[in-house]
């Protein structure tokens, strides 16, 4: 019996999508379910950053911060319009970490991961340079590095698009409910969300990759019994009205040796977080508790000489990362390293489940998982994504104000900061959304802060966007800007147009 498709994939977020692509793209056959939105659970609840991981070098965790930090460069080359070089200022704590151990762990981090464009670390006299103006006067020198931002959602609809352009079937808001093993395949049943409609398929391959869900597929769709894999570890964050009027961010220490990051966001805000703390509630349901954000409020009031009030915080978000249970003592010590695991015994369909892993090395994770499927069905084409780009990041990593304006020269009615964020979002695809338009008015209806008609429509038609939700929240973040009658207007015209495809 012949399958449907060589790999059948549950979750539809960053290890989910970037395994679709790479898959797809040495030419094996490819479906993907995600039983919401694409990035709606952990993928979008991240600190959204690009980076090495410079705290997990006390946790002698090398091999892992090795892999991130040489795939620093390679993503930002792969999208440089979501992607971009962040510069990261680490005040010395008197009576934290001795500043001799910070130096060291920078060297590190300067020259185990193969940098060739990020700038090195340097030191910082906070007394005289800008980035100390901030900060209380207690911190008088500190240490500035770099890693990079992404925008993560982004970073998941265009692995997704792209995995779908090679090939792959992309399905969202679709719940895989049940998978076995029959006459050497998976047969498997989705149920679509919103119809409820079922449908059947079969495929070689199962992939598991459906982050804090990973034990519930298991137990509940595969049928394993009491299944325990995962240690979910929630992460929270606060956003504020921004703090400091610079490009660079900061990375705190704590006296729990926790750290967070105060970070410039969507240009008129601060994002602060992340917290560690083990997550026992509902993983449909993740919120930020009262005391993660007084934590966050105090943590970064001992930095900064005005001291943060929660009455500030004007947005909140919290995810729960799906690491393997290792069996450390603490939320903040288990290991962020992926662990790929594959079930089944000789002779049948192979299920692999994914385990842990972060944005920075969803790419290397997706070719760890081609040398099993690989192993497990035969060799196909080669590795391929090292050298790729995504959609809309076919130009170089310091072209992008050149790209603005280039699209300001095109588009003359286009205020500047449409076109910037247009580029920022989409790269070279916005002239796919602005398409013949010769003014505002072409662009349609204008929802609120910059956001018309076109833009809504484009993210329905090619990013799966279903709900308001899924274009304010994820893939734009201009829900931060607009208020809730706005939302609730868009959640109107964009059902209107559903109901009336």
């Amino acid at each position: 019996m012949s399958a449907d498709y060589d790999l059948f994939i549950i979750g539809g977020g960053i290890n989910g999508c970037g395994i679709a692509r790479d898959a797809v793209g040495r030419g094996y056959s490819v479906a993907l379910c995600e039983m919401n939105d694409l990035a709606s659970g952990t993928s979008s609840g991240s600190t959204k950053l690009v980076h090495g991981g410079l705290r997990y070098l006390e946790h002698y965790e090398f091999r892992l911060v090795r892999e991130a930090l040489g795939e620093r460069e390679v993503l930002w080359h792969m999208a440089p319009h979501i992607i971009w070089p962040l510069r990261f200022v680490l005040p010395h704590h008197s009576g934290l970490r001795p500043a001799w151990l910070l130096r060291l762990g920078l060297f590190l981090y300067d020259h185990i991961g193969g940098r060739k464009e990020l700038p090195g670390t340097r030191s910082v006299d906070l007394r005289s340079d800008e980035v100390g103006t901030p900060l209380k006067d207690d911190f008088k020198r500190g240490f500035e590095y770099s890693d990079c931002w992404v925008n993560d959602a982004r970073l998941v609809a265009l692995n997704a698009m792209d995995a779908a352009a090679r090939g792959a079937r992309i399905e969202t808001r679709t719940k895989c409910v049940r998978a076995v093993r029959k006459d050497g395949l998976w047969h498997i049943t989705t149920r679509n969300q919103l119809t409820g409609a079922e449908a059947e398929t079969t495929a070689r391959m199962l992939i598991n990759a459906s982050g804090p869900w990973v034990d519930a597929v298991l137990g509940d769709t595969v049928g394993e019994t009491d299944p325990h894999n995962v240690r979910l570890v929630q992460g929270s964050h606060i956003v504020v009205p921004k703090i400091f009027d610079h490009d660079r961010c900061y990375i705190f220490q704590n006296a729990d040796d926790r750290i967070i990051f105060a970070i410039p966001y969507e240009q008129d805000y601060t994002l602060i977080g992340t917290t560690d703390r083990d997550y026992k509630g509902d993983v449909n349901d993740i919120r930020i508790s009262g005391e993660e954000t007084t934590y966050l409020v105090k943590a970064a009031s001992e930095y900064f000489n005005t001291p943060l009030r929660e009455e500030d915080v004007v947005w909140t978000y919290s995810g729960v990362r799906p690491l393997y249970d290792d069996g450390a003592t603490k939320a903040q010590e288990a290991t962020r390293d992926y662990v790929l695991r594959q079930d089944g015994e000789p002779g049948e369909p192979p299920l692999i489940n994914v385990f842990g892993g972060k944005i920075t090395t969803y790419r290397r994770l997706a070719e760890s998982m081609l040398e099993k499927v690989e192993a497990a069905l035969g060799k196909k084409q080669a590795p391929w994504t090292e050298k790729s780009v995504l959609p809309g990041g076919d130009f170089g990593t310091q072209e992008f104000d050149a790209v603005v304006s280039a699209l300001q020269k095109d588009y003359a009615f286009l205020p500047e900061g449409l076109a910037w964020r247009l580029i920022r979002s989409y790269g070279t695809l916005a002239r796919d959304i602005l398409g013949d338009a010769r003014s505002l008015a072409d662009l349609g209806q204008n929802f609120g802060v910059g956001l018309y008609e076109r833009e809504v429509r484009y993210q329905m038609d090619q990013e799966w966007a279903v709900s308001a939700a899924d274009v304010v929240w994820r893939r734009s973040k201009l829900g931060i800007r607009m208020s809730e009658d706005q939302i609730a207007a868009l959640e109107d015209w964009m059902q209107g147009q559903r109901a009336a495809a």
